[in-house]
């Protein structure tokens, strides 16, 4: 049931009192966003079967992640009076360390900014397509609908309509898949169809010898494992009672994952053999572009409205973290009230907007160069944490700040070509924990229960 408190905990966590299958499905909404609708559905069209390697590989290390830091991540946040992703890191073992959490929450704000922004440009590549809007009136929108109601319920709001959305966003791809497969006899026409696109589109991998590929792969694992950095994400799993449902979750997050990512491959696919591919033509508005050519008026309408929908889900997510980590972890304590969390949500939503409206890169290019950073940051903090380990507060510090510093070096060398750059990032991370788990004065913390 849909309730709302004028707290600033239900504003940021709902009380952590969000039904175990919400919370999944929030979860797994905000994380499958206009980077499928457009970025993945764009990538298949233009690469070919292969891309199904991003799949098997993103959905395996997010199931990693899961098992790995889920139920300790849940209990860590039960037993602690946080109300932010940066405020768990400075606080998982009632440390108290403040350093390290305004340190998380100034490295969040600029990259969920960012993240955000695809969204908006993701929105409003859906409305060019339809209404042959520009790309400022779409994104400013989207940006309007994502201020109201976020001020209207905070995270509490924005679960639910993430869980309506999920549904909406399943219907539709489930919808193109059929209407794309009945323009052809059968599936051997489909299959011929393809495999005539051009030489090597319908092999399982990508072109390499056994290296090549095998660090392809991995490097999509690291990209899945990558979901612990992510505090949007996180922070649902962090406000489902009763702790202990962790199998719910798993459950419902993982099979809606696994159909609505194999079912992106599929539209790409389709899409491909049924649209030309020229020189002008933009992959990533294989989605719209599809529908409007295929559905009657009010069908087209309903994809769309899952393409923004699912921008929407993802981008208020990431404007109500930021706000999260802005009230909380970067203003003195004075100031965490409902009101500065309100105030902040604007401000990160302003500069969400402006990051959509300047910047020229592709949504999958921009969605992951957010991702990956934020994945390199955080995930191996998390992990270390749920596995035991207690870094002093530099020693964790320096983890934070050294995954990036790698993914950005990686990437400057031009070796994301190699493998993805979250892979080193976040190995540099892990590794170096041994390194500096002493550094500096370490007093005796409370484990948690």
């Amino acid at each position: 049931m849909l309730y709302l408190k004028d707290s600033t905990e239900d504003y940021l966590v709902a009380g952590k009192t969000l039904p175990p299958w919400l919370a999944a499905l929030s979860a797994v909404a905000t994380n499958n966003s206009g980077y499928m609708f457009i970025g993945m559905i764009g990538l298949t069209y233009t690469t070919g079967l292969s891309s199904i390697w991003l799949m098997i590989g993103w959905i395996c290390g997010d199931l990693l992640g899961s098992l790995l830091v889920l139920r300790p991540l849940r209990k860590a946040s039960a037993h602690r009076r946080v109300q932010s992703f940066s405020g768990l890191l400075g606080d998982w073992w009632g440390q108290d360390y403040r350093q390290l959490a305004r340190l998380s929450a100034l490295i969040m704000v600029p990259f969920l900014a960012a993240y955000a922004g695809a969204q908006f440009s993701a929105g409003s590549k859906a409305l060019q397509v339809a209404f042959g809007w520009g790309e400022t009136t779409g994104a400013l929108i989207g940006a309007g609908m994502v201020l109201v109601y976020s001020f209207s319920g905070g995270i509490r709001a924005s679960v639910w309509t993430d869980a309506a959305q999920s549904m909406v966003m399943l219907v539709a791809m489930a919808l193109l898949m059929w209407i794309g497969y009945q323009q052809f006899a059968g599936l051997q026409d489909v299959l011929t169809a393809l495999r005539d696109v051009e030489p090597g589109y319908m092999h399982w991998f990508p072109e390499g010898g056994l290296l090549d590929r095998s660090l392809f792969v991995l490097g999509w694992v690291f990209g899945g494992l990558g979901v612990l950095g992510q505090p949007h994400i996180v922070i649902r799993f962090m406000s489902f009672a009763p702790p202990n449902h962790v199998h719910t979750v798993r459950l419902y997050y993982y099979s809606w994952f696994t159909l609505f990512y194999g079912a992106t491959i599929v539209v790409g696919l389709l899409a491909r053999i049924l649209l030309p591919d020229t020189a002008q033509f933009d992959a990533e508005l294989a989605l719209p572009t599809l529908a409007q050519q295929l559905l009657p008026g009010a069908m087209v309408g309903l994809i769309l409205a899952a393409l923004f929908a699912a921008t929407m889900s993802t981008a208020d997510s990431l404007v109500l973290s930021c706000s999260a980590a802005v009230s909380r972890d970067l203003l003195p304590r004075r100031y965490a009230t409902l009101l500065a969390s309100r105030v902040a949500t604007a401000v990160v939503l302003l500069i969400a907007l402006v990051i959509a409206l300047t910047d020229n890169q592709t949504v999958f290019q921009l969605v992951l160069m957010a991702w990956g950073l934020l994945g390199t940051a955080f995930a191996p903090l998390l992990i270390t944490f749920s596995l035991g380990g207690r870094p002093t507060e530099r020693g964790a510090v320096l983890m934070v700040c050294l995954g990036p510093l790698v993914f950005l070096l990686w990437r400057a060398m031009g070796l994301g070509g190699v493998v993805y750059e979250i892979l080193p990032g976040i190995l540099a991370g892990l590794l170096v924990y041994p390194l500096v788990k002493n550094l500096g004065a370490a007093e005796p913390l409370e484990a948690t229960q």
